[in-house]
């Protein structure tokens, strides 16, 4: 994804966070109200993020961006292990920072009470999963939730396996499928929305926390098809072909796009993604900017839109650095993932522990 990145800089998106860097004491950002306005260029030290490939695509183009801030003397690593493989290694106190396409678990949650981790839940971002086929397919342009269901069904694994089978005026050849692997938030929130059970899945299919893999396996194969983040398809278009998702609530097929997502209306698969950091790590000037800087109501919005994420109003990024501010940890989400989550579900409570 740095190429996505390489576009945003190269249209000429004007981060408002910079003039605030490059001069020290320029009017302050909601983002600075923390601890005052910082000389990045003083920082020192290392960022580490892990997580979600979905959310990688953001956290890498702020980590670039950031690290410049800093005249390069703050090192900001972002891994991809999935949502779940990244809550390991933050609850095991590894990173700084965990990038989620989905909330915090109460399993999570536990591991991290254990560990004696304490988080602060920042949501950055709404994505769409987005369901696709390669251009070469003719015959695909929308499935209903029921068809996707009984193509992805624990019970469809090895008696599901034929096009027809799904539509019977579809072609009589196997499908193959791809999608996100079982560490994945995204794996979590597909088959909750569309199996009816988080992880519930059959098996027979190319899993992997990799997005690009996927990219390339659904764009070379007239018969594959598989699902993963907006932005990997906004970075891909020319590679993929969106199929359109009925929900079978009278509104017939919808495709996602900013404007859909941002509005609820592509259901079930719209979704918030989050990056969760270490109320510990928050004592550390480099972390605790980074943050700041990712929650910047001047710059994020225009920085995640050109990514290929679905941004918030400018002010919810500003209740998300008073809540980084107040240091208030947990989660509103009581370890569990909830379907059609909206802007006041993400800022209307405060975070608690349960």
């Amino acid at each position: 994804m740095i190429r996505s990145w390489n576009t945003v800089k190269k249209a000429g998106v004007a981060l408002a966070a910079l003039a605030l860097v490059a001069s020290p004491t320029a009017g302050a950002s909601a983002a600075s109200t923390v601890h005052g306005t910082t000389d990045l260029r003083q920082l020192r030290g290392t960022v580490t993020v892990d997580g979600s490939s979905t959310v990688f695509p953001v956290s890498e183009a702020m980590a670039e961006e950031f690290q410049k801030m800093t005249g390069g003397n703050v090192r900001v690593t972002v891994g991809i292990s999935g949502t779940g493989g990244g809550f390991k290694k933050f609850c095991a106190g590894e990173t700084d920072i965990s990038d989620a396409s989905r909330p915090i678990l109460q399993a999570e949650i536990e591991q991290c009470k254990t560990a004696g981790i304490e988080f602060v839940e920042l949501p950055v971002a709404f994505d769409g999963l987005s369901v696709m086929v390669s251009p070469r397919n003719e015959f695909v342009s929308s499935m209903t939730v029921s068809e996707l269901k009984k193509m992805w069904e624990p019970a469809a694994q090895g008696t599901i396996t034929k096009w027809s089978q799904i539509r019977p005026d579809w072609p009589d050849r196997e499908f193959r499928l791809y999608g996100a692997g079982a560490d994945s938030g995204t794996f979590d929130y597909f088959t909750d929305a569309i199996n009816g059970k988080e992880k519930a899945s059959r098996g027979d299919y190319t899993g992997s926390e990799d997005d690009n893999v996927l990219v390339q396996g659904i764009s070379n194969d007239p018969d594959a098809l598989g699902y993963f983040g907006y932005a990997y398809y906004h970075e891909n278009a020319d590679k993929l072909k969106l199929v359109a998702v009925d929900h079978e609530k009278g509104s017939g097929p919808i495709l996602p796009s900013p404007d859909t997502i941002r509005s609820g209306t592509y259901t079930p698969l719209s979704r918030p993604i989050f990056i969760y950091a270490k109320k510990t790590s928050l004592d550390k000037p480099e972390v605790l900017e980074f943050v700041k800087f990712y929650l910047n109501s001047s710059s994020a919005p225009a920085l995640i839109n050109q990514v290929g994420y679905i941004s918030f109003p400018p002010e919810y990024y500003d209740q998300g650095t008073q809540r980084v501010a107040a240091l208030q940890t947990g989660t509103v989400f009581g370890g569990a993932v909830k379907l059609g989550t909206t802007l006041a579900d993400l800022f209307g409570t405060t975070p608690s522990m349960p």
